[in-house]
């Protein structure tokens, strides 16, 4: 291949490059909303990412590797119905909060397996689910009953 050739595709990979840096952390922005759990023992804080539709519910919080002790995510279902949940492509393991639509926790699925396929029911028409990572649950004595504050479960 002759030199200008290679120098005009390494200037564009650079600008290919040069432009995903630039776009790429507002396409992945995280915005945290705060959500409080009332248990027994007191208020427990997070910040959770609330997946409200189609597409980010079908991401939830696949591919993360990491995530911090106070955070989480809430996916909104917008009615009430019995759902099922799943791990496939999600390589931490979470405990999952299925939720009323007054906001008290109906079932708690704990330890869920990363990267499996295995459907996790609610065992009840829920409006949302919360995941934590896995062991949040039982560290800060969580359990069904106790009642998730935030917006989507606003007294309906």
């Amino acid at each position: 291949m002759p030199e200008a050739q290679i120098r005009a595709r390494h200037g564009w990979a650079v600008l290919a490059l040069l432009l995903c840096w630039l776009v790429a952390p507002a396409a992945f922005a995280q915005t945290f909303e705060p959500l409080t759990i009332l248990t027994r023992d007191g208020p427990r804080a997070f910040q959770v990412e609330v997946a409200r539709n189609d597409s980010d519910r079908a991401q939830g919080l696949m591919y993360r590797r990491t995530m911090p002790a106070d955070r989480g995510m809430l996916f909104d279902f917008g009615r009430v119905e019995p759902v099922s949940m799943w791990m496939q492509n999600t390589y931490l393991s979470l405990d999952m909060l299925f939720v009323r639509p007054d906001g008290t926790i109906a079932r708690i699925a704990e330890n869920t397996e990363p990267l499996s396929t295995r459907v996790i029911p609610s065992g009840e028409p829920v409006l949302g689910v919360v995941e934590l990572l896995a062991g949040t649950s039982r560290r800060l004595g969580i359990r069904p009953g106790d009642t998730v504050e935030h917006p989507v479960f606003a007294k309906r």
